[in-house]
C-alpha cells in the first residue's frame, strides 16, 4: 500500500504542475532551471541510488534496453520537455498519450520496485519521479492549451496522467521477486535516457551558467540524501 501512495503523490505533480502552468506560472518561473534541476535529481538517483543495487555484469542488455526503449518513446511518441515559455509544441492525440501512459506505468513500477528492495530507494526513485514530472506536466498543458482543449478537460487529463501511478505501482505487485533487479536496471537505462537525452539538451538550447549549476545542485541533493539515508 505505501508503494502506490507514494506513485499516487508523484502522480499528483503532473496535475500540479499543469495547473501551475494554466494559471500563468511559466511566465513567472524559468522553466529551464527546473529542467535542469532535475536532470541532475535524475542522474545522481540513477548513479548513486539505482545502479548500486543491480548486476551490471548480467544486467546490463536491459539497461541498454531501458535506455534504447525510451529514446524511441520519447522520438516517436512521448511529450517533450520545454524550458521556454513559448515553446514549439506539437499536437497531442492518442501515440502522445499512450507515451505518457507508459512512461508513468513504468514510473510508478519503479517506485514499487525500489520499497521492495529498500524503503530508502523507493523514496529516492519517488523523489527522481516527481522532479521529472514536473516538466513533463507543464509541457503537456502548454500542449493541450495551444490545442485549444477546455480547462476542464485539460485538467482530467493530467489527473487521469496522474493515476497512471498507482496502477503501475499495483501492477509491479506480480512481477516476481528475481525479476525486480532486472527491471531497476531497466528503469535506470530510462532514467539516463530522461536526463541525458531528453532534459539537458532542453535546458542548455541556451548556455547559462545558472543552468549547470541547477545540474550539479540536482545531483549534489540526491547524493546528500544518500549519505543521510544509505
Amino acid at each position: 500500500m505505501m508503494p502506490a501512495l507514494y506513485a499516487l503523490v508523484a502522480g499528483s505533480f503532473d496535475l500540479l504542475a499543469g495547473w501551475f502552468t494554466l494559471q500563468g506560472g511559466m511566465a513567472k518561473v524559468q522553466p529551464r532551471y527546473i529542467i535542469a534541476f532535475a536532470a541532475g535529481i535524475l542522474l545522481s538517483a540513477t548513479f548513486f541510488h539505482i545502479l548500486p543495487e543491480i548486476n551490471l555484469k548480467t544486467d546490463a542488455p536491459l539497461l541498454a534496453l531501458g535506455f534504447a526503449t525510451f529514446y524511441l518513446l520519447e522520438k516517436f511518441m512521448m511529450i517533450h520537455a520545454c524550458g521556454e515559455p513559448e515553446c514549439d509544441t506539437h499536437r497531442i492525440g492518442p501515440i502522445a498519450v499512450l507515451g505518457m501512459a507508459l512512461d508513468n506505468i513504468t514510473d510508478g513500477g519503479g517506485i514499487a520496485i525500489g520499497f521492495g528492495i529498500r524503503p530508502s530507494l523507493g523514496l529516492a526513485i519517488t523523489l527522481a519521479v516527481v522532479f521529472h514530472e514536473i516538466p513533463q506536466g507543464m509541457t503537456s498543458a502548454l500542449i493541450m492549451q495551444e490545442a485549444k482543449w477546455s480547462r476542464p478537460r485539460m485538467l482530467l487529463v493530467l489527473a487521469l496522467a496522474g493515476l497512471l501511478y498507482p496502477l503501475g505501482a499495483l501492477l509491479a505487485g506480480f512481477i516476481p521477486a528475481g525479476l525486480q533487479q532486472k527491471m531497476l536496471a531497466f528503469i535506470a537505462g530510462a532514467f539516463i535516457y530522461i536526463a541525458a537525452g531528453d532534459l539537458l539538451p532542453e535546458a542548455h538550447r541556451r548556455f547559462n551558467w545558472k543552468v549547470v549549476s541547477c545540474v550539479l545542485a540536482g545531483m549534489a541533493s540526491m547524493f546528500i540524501f544518500k549519505l543521510l539515508f544509505p
